[in-house]
């Protein structure tokens, strides 16, 4: 039987940090398989945690339930069947849903897999500004996860550390919320907190009525597929009684009908799956390999221009592993106002990979000095 650990975040939340946090403290006995999905063409993390002496299976362009969803399908499954695992670690696009890859998982409909933990890594700093602008895919994390393990606490005051859990238990009040600085913390001590939430997973997945289509609560009626009850009108895939009313994909033209997520109260308004987007519709990633040489002052130039600049787009996330002029290398991690670069280990290749919204590609490709 092989334990399945989703370790969701949104977008440079410190996932990865985390996951290497786990492997060196508390999980060198296991045999740890770890599967990610990378949202992009270049895939970068997978070099970052290649000295763990774990199994990658990288994933790019795409959603880990949605274009990817076969070959998530397979991937798992030849983990499970060739290398018969331990654990299994699944490490989403920062810009996926977690009740999608929760329910990816589900559908693998394989007896040697064990779902054992769901957790949502929050950046503290980031957490009140994601929730309002991306709060499709960043609240969805926080309402599924079992364990919530706050990041960067160290930088925050205790009053707004304490803003951010309120917030979240207005979306999750189930979840264990780790709110220590992880250099304070044994990795066991957070594998304990994941792992130990009595039956959690089953009240979580029996409340959350988790769908495929929607991602939604449902509590207790049938989704998407199914029948609801709201005042007697059958939804979704079936025939409604609104007077001639499109209805599931298309538009309503109603007053006062409840619909498939909650009740509608105007005109002209999309239903059923109104706001359920996939990544790749919402968000860009753009990748480049390069040949170039970055001294540290010259990276360090250009991302603070990237996490700063208005002008090349709304940057969300920026990554890669760069080869110096004294033949070594520079790995760095960007976020909205504030990076950090260190030396690492060589590549097959320099990568980087930007993340975001209406990005101005060419401009920043100048900025980092490739075509």
């Amino acid at each position: 039987m092989s334990k399945v650990d989703i370790i969701s975040g949104f977008l440079g939340a410190g996932k990865t940090t985390l996951i290497k946090k786990l492997i060196q403290d508390c999980l060198s006995n296991e045999k740890v398989v770890l599967i990610e999905n990378e949202f992009g063409e270049i895939g970068i993390d997978g070099s970052f945690l290649k000295d763990a002496d774990i199994e990658i299976t990288e994933m790019n362009s795409g959603c880990i339930c949605c274009s990817l969803v076969g070959d998530f399908s397979e991937a798992l499954k030849k983990v499970v069947h060739e290398y018969h695992p331990d654990r299994i670690i699944i490490e989403p696009s920062g810009v996926g849903k977690l009740s999608d890859v929760i329910q990816a998982v589900i559908d693998v409909h394989d007896s040697e897999l064990e779902l054992n933990s769901f957790v949502a890594v929050i950046d503290v700093k980031k957490c009140k500004s994601y929730s309002l602008n991306f709060g499709e895919f960043f609240n969805n994390q926080i309402e599924y996860a079992s364990t919530i393990i706050l990041s960067r606490t160290q930088d925050m005051s205790l009053d707004k550390i304490q803003d951010v859990i309120n917030l979240i238990k207005q979306l999750n009040t189930k979840a264990n919320i780790i709110t220590t600085p992880w250099n304070d913390l044994n990795g066991l001590t957070i594998l304990n907190a994941m792992e130990n939430k009595d039956s959690l997973k089953e009240i979580l997945m029996k409340e959350a009525a988790i769908c495929p289509e929607c991602g939604h609560h449902h509590e207790e009626h049938e989704c998407c597929h199914g029948k609801h009850h709201h005042e007697e009108h059958e939804c979704c895939h079936g025939k409604h009684h609104h007077e001639e009313h499109e209805c599931c994909h298309g538009k309503h033209h109603h007053e006062e009908h409840q619909c498939c997520h909650g009740e509608h109260h105007h005109e002209e308004h999309e239903c059923c799956h109104e706001g359920h987007h996939h990544a790749d519709e919402v968000f860009t990633s753009i990748g480049k390999e390069t040949i170039q040489t970055y001294t540290y002052e010259q990276l360090k130039t250009i991302l603070e221009q990237l996490s700063s600049s208005q002008e090349l787009g709304n940057i969300l996330r920026a990554k890669g592993i760069l080869p110096t002029p004294e033949n070594t290398w520079l790995h760095f991690d960007m976020v909205p106002g504030e990076y950090e670069i260190r030396e690492g280990s060589a590549d097959y290749t320099g990568r980087l990979c930007v993340i975001g919204k209406d990005l101005i590609e060419e401009k920043i490709w100048n900025l980092f000095g490739v075509k």
